[in-house]
């Protein structure tokens, strides 16, 4: 849920991608010095795998969002091995590297899915503060929400909205520059000295803070 770290850092995430609003969001985060951990889902890499390529040449951490968005929790207990067994090798075949996170779409998670999860040799993923950029949303409300991380806080964001190609409808995506929002935010945390960093990062230098969340 957070790492707890005297690093003045708080853990920026991304999921639903690599998208076309990928670029953006590295821009930023290359503008604020900043590194996060990207939640690719396997449909998207295998679409555009030169996107992920963008993503580790920029210096960020890749992750695992699942095979495509649909909830584990809507399929069967005896399918939760295989949705997340199958589609680590692959992304680490892609990235060239060892994928040890594992953020469950939606963050719904069962006990058995996460137990899936581990037994494939990851470590489950959720959140706490958010972007509010999966959906429309005033500005001051995503800008409230985005800065009220605290130092070791995962805050939650989007380099892409599932749909169609993802096995869900999500509806039509937020009228919103992913890109400019996320300068605005780091800024934010950078006047409270605060920096963005990957989850992978934070976790060398702290120590991960573990809660019971379970819901479908």
């Amino acid at each position: 849920m957070r790492v707890r770290t005297e690093e003045p850092v708080v853990v920026a995430t991304f999921d639903d991608g690599p998208s076309f609003r990928t670029a953006g969001v590295l821009q930023a985060l290359a503008d604020a010095g900043a590194t996060a951990t990207f939640f690719v889902l396997l449909t998207r890499t295998r679409r555009d795998p030169g996107l992920l390529d963008d993503i580790l040449g920029a210096g960020h951490e890749v992750a695992l969002h699942g095979p495509d968005h649909r909830r584990l929790t809507t399929h069967p207990p005896e399918t939760h091995a295989r949705r997340t067994r199958v589609p680590r090798p692959v992304v680490e075949d892609l990235a060239g590297r060892h994928i040890r996170w594992f953020r469950p779409p939606y963050g719904a998670q069962s006990l058995r899915s996460w137990r899936a999860v581990k037994a494939a040799g990851m470590e489950p993923v959720l959140w706490g503060p958010t972007l509010a950029d999966w959906r429309d949303a005033p500005h001051d409300e995503r800008m409230r929400l985005a800065l009220a991380a605290d130092r070791g806080a995962i805050i939650l964001g989007h380099d892409g909205h599932a749909d169609a190609v993802d096995g869900v409808d999500d509806g039509p995506a937020p009228r919103l520059d992913h890109g400019a929002l996320l300068s605005e935010v780091t800024a934010g945390y950078a006047a409270r000295g605060l920096r963005f960093t990957s989850l992978g990062e934070a976790a060398a230098k702290g120590r991960l803070v573990r809660e019971a969340r379970f819901r479908s």
